[in-house]
């Protein structure tokens, strides 16, 4: 008796997001290095020939894998945001959005920002673009009159913000709470502290150093 896994015939675009889900849970298990694509192929149920049709290598497939997560995050964000209409709507449900993502896809969460991802230049990149993606959306929903420059300064604030606090959730004792709780704490923060900022005043000339500035 064979000890070849059986293969279920599946549509190829069916077959390459099986094997995508699966390498995700497969990668966030055991990390990028210690994975071997034979269990990748043990775990999605297929034959290494047929896991090598859709992916060349372990590297190719993680970083595909990356993309279509990031991807999948940046639309959830993109959605959620446009669903609503004041700023402060939109803060919050940009946070709810990405706490639904990262709690109900822990998996998907430790791929995307896990010690793999960042350790690696070639993964690193991907997800460098992918964190400046997610910054250009926030960036647009905030309402201050500081230049495109410190918006995104800030949008990327807020993404660590976001990241952190998720971090907390997946940790024993951490805080445990539904994603649109976290949401509601974390977006009161984050628009209280942004009505308080203020555009940058430009540099008088002729000022003593040290001196205040003129009312």
């Amino acid at each position: 008796m064979s000890d070849r896994p059986a293969t279920t015939r599946l549509p190829a675009e069916r077959r390459r997001q099986q094997i995508l889900d699966v390498a995700c849970s497969v990668f966030a298990e055991r990390g990028f290095h210690a994975t071997a694509m034979d269990d990748i192929a043990a775990a999605a149920g297929v034959t290494k020939p047929v896991l090598y049709q859709h992916f060349p290598s372990k590297r190719g497939l993680f970083v595909e894998l990356l993309g279509e997560l990031g991807q999948r995050l940046l639309l959830e964000l993109e959605q959620a945001t446009a669903a609503v209409q004041s700023g402060r709507e939109r803060v919050e449900a940009g946070f709810a959005s990405y706490f639904r993502f990262t709690t109900r896809n822990e998996a998907a969460f430790r791929v995307l920002f896990g010690a793999s991802a960042r350790n690696d230049p070639e993964f690193a990149d991907v997800i460098e673009t992918l964190l400046d993606d997610i910054a250009r959306v926030i960036s647009s929903l905030i309402e201050i009159e500081g230049t495109a420059e410190h918006r995104r300064v800030l949008a990327h604030a807020l993404i660590g913000i976001a990241e952190a606090t998720s971090r907390d959730t997946m940790t024993v004792g951490g805080a445990g709470a539904e994603p649109e709780e976290l949401a509601r704490w974390v977006s009161e923060l984050a628009w209280f502290g942004l009505r308080g900022i203020r555009a940058d005043e430009p540099a008088q000339t002729g000022a003593a150093p040290g001196s205040p500035p003129t009312t």
